[in-house]
């Protein structure tokens, strides 16, 4: 109760001075509206420049990373070192989130002349990458709920 009470304090302060109170911060719902959302901190941007893509799997290992393969991407704009999303499912289930920094903004994972990434990048758990792509198996997310949070560290090439 006495975390409240400063909120409160604020909300009456700012109701005696005629102003709305502030509200608190809620990161931006992207991705196909549903029943279920899940909250993503993706941290170590080294900029806010270009967008946030995160890319939602479904739990079936042939559709991991293919072309065609995942239910949606949702973006956001970057914010540096860390953004905040949240982002629709389509039920409580087991998933897997890939997630790149778009830092020129082109909707694309960019990658050098010989298949290298050439752009940040991340996955659901944070398994290690400096041998390869991570097995599903490494990167399977489960959402039993709602509202639920998930921290995926950014790597730079």
């Amino acid at each position: 109760m006495t975390g409240m009470l400063p909120s409160l304090l604020v909300g009456l302060a700012a109701a005696a001075a005629g102003q709305a109170a502030p509200l608190p911060s809620r990161p931006e719902c992207v991705g196909r509206p549903g029943p279920i959302h899940i909250n993503v901190v993706v941290e170590g941007l080294r900029s806010a420049q270009g967008l946030v893509a995160v890319t939602v799997y479904a739990d079936d290992s042939s559709r991991f990373l293919a072309r065609r393969g995942s239910l949606y991407v949702g973006r956001v704009p970057a914010r540096s070192p860390t953004t905040r999303l949240c982002i629709y499912l389509p039920s409580a289930g087991v998933y897997a989130l890939g997630v790149y920094h778009d830092a020129n903004g082109d909707r694309r994972f960019d990658r050098t002349g010989i298949g290298l990434p050439a752009e940040a990048f991340g996955f659901s758990n944070n398994p290690g990458t400096m041998f390869g792509i991570p097995s599903f198996r490494s990167v399977r997310l489960a959402v039993p709920r709602s509202n639920m949070r998930t921290t995926v560290r950014i790597r730079y090439p």
